[in-house]
């Protein structure tokens, strides 16, 4: 062993140099843990808000006008929310100290268990209150995991990354979303066309929760395959962990971009859950439509997103991840009201069109460009802690609530959507002051 002379500093031995070959071999495992386990995980979040659309409402509130029930149900949804950022704070922590991979396979261990779970759960007609308190338990279990997987996800693709490709890496995990609702809404219309509709409420609808198993197996077994962040490394090596990294997020420097991010963030939360949660229970109960082509129009439009957002993820890393999201976020605010006039036609086609162009299309130019953007806001020390907070603080009032929201703005007026439209213009208005807000002099990368 060689000893330093007195007054000297031992240097610390930097790690290997990879191969060409290597790294290529790397980069293709991290697509596929990020892709592969955000698929699953969102499978599981979103069959959830499918079910709460279709299903929770009869048979966990059956007691109730179909009004209530439905508020019920999409209450019981709107926990999940409240309890990501309980789960952002504890993984993003565990996260910040103990490393990326890890934590992200608990998190996946976590949602699967619940979500199976959820598939045997016994009805309100079988054990009465204790049915829906229950499912609660579950939904509460399915938010915390969720609080530490998608910050995770993110870092583990774009800190792997090559630096002129961060956007298209962080594009990634949000593909994985995008496929995970259109598995889900998939899932439960194949469902329905095989089974007649006693069949499906008695037993159908739980095949779908089942199948999180199968998913949750294949997804860990990919996930435990890909290395530590090389940026995490870098923090071990050299030792600068950040010992209370939520403290270090809220007091300054960080301070301006942690509540610029959560404003930023309150557009992209409500369209993403107008478009893929409560279009559904809307498009079935107030304009009448059939539930099957409802959810293959939802999945064909998640497709499209899927297929869209690593062109956005391009489009990032030549642009700048701010400029990309607050042009497709002004562009949302813009068609809100035109896409609730073509669902009133009541017409499949124009409803799956509408569809297709503002959650497919739009929501994929600016969801492709947000976690490169949000990643950037903080340094590596904290930056699973800090986006952690952005996406799962904001999710309590720009996602949960909102199916919540717009049910009750339709409801005071009178069943028409224009109130709740006004709404969701107003949230993107203040993520485009906000995402316009954060200074280049603020990012870590972009």
């Amino acid at each position: 062993m060689a000893l330093s002379s007195p007054g000297s500093v031992t240097a610390v031995p930097l790690p290997p140099v990879e191969s060409d070959a290597e790294t290529r071999a790397r980069l293709r495992t991290v697509t596929a843990a990020s892709l592969l386990g955000t698929t699953v995980e969102w499978y599981d979040f979103f069959l959830y808000a499918t079910a709460a659309s279709l299903v929770f409402n009869k048979l966990f509130f059956p007691d109730q006008s179909s009004l209530v029930g439905t508020l019920l149900s999409f209450a019981t949804f709107a926990v999940g929310f409240v309890m990501r950022p309980i789960g952002g704070l504890v993984f993003g922590h565990i996260g910040d100290r103990i490393g990326r991979k890890r934590t992200l396979a608990l998190t996946m261990v976590l949602m699967g268990l619940a979500t199976t779970l959820m598939g045997v759960l016994p009805t309100a007609a079988a054990v009465g209150v204790a049915a829906p308190i229950l499912l609660l338990v579950l939904r509460m279990i399915q938010g915390f995991a969720l609080g530490g997987e998608w910050a995770g996800a993110v870092l583990l693709a774009v800190e792997h990354s090559p630096a002129r490709k961060r956007g298209l890496f962080g594009s990634i995990p949000q593909v994985g979303l995008a496929l995970g609702l259109a598995l889900g809404t998939a899932v439960f219309a194949l469902l329905q066309v095989v089974l007649d509709d006693k069949a499906f409420l008695d037993y159908g609808w739980r095949i779908a929760f089942g199948i999180s198993l199968i998913l949750v197996v294949v997804g860990l077994v990919v996930r435990l395959k890909v290395d530590e962040t090389p940026a995490f490394r870098e923090l071990d090596r050299l030792s600068r962990k950040a010992s209370a990294p939520i403290k270090d997020v809220v007091i300054p420097p960080n301070t301006r971009n942690t509540v610029l991010g959560l404003l930023s963030r309150w557009g992209e939360g409500a369209a993403f859950n107008t478009w893929g949660v409560f279009a559904i229970s809307y498009a079935t109960g107030s304009l009448g439509l059939h539930r099957v082509p409802v959810l293959v129009g939802v999945s064909i439009a998640a497709v499209v997103m899927a297929l869209l957002l690593p062109v956005s993820g391009i489009l990032t890393d030549r642009l700048g991840a701010r400029r990309i999201y607050t042009i497709g976020i002004a562009a949302y605010g813009v068609l809100v009201f035109p896409v609730f006039a073509l669902f009133g036609t009541k017409n499949l086609i124009w409803f799956t069109i509408a569809m297709v162009a503002v959650f497919g299309v739009v929501h994929a130019l600016f969801y492709g460009a947000q976690g490169t953007l949000y990643a950037s806001l903080y340094p590596t020390e904290i930056r699973y802690t800090g986006l952690s907070v952005v996406y799962q603080m904001s999710g309590i009032y720009a996602s949960g609530l909102t199916p919540l929201i717009l049910t009750s703005l339709i409801a005071a007026g009178g069943g028409t959507p224009w109130i709740a439209c006004a709404y969701l213009v107003g949230t993107a208005v203040i993520s485009v002051i906000a995402t316009s807000l954060i200074r280049r002099s603020d990012v870590h990368f972009e």
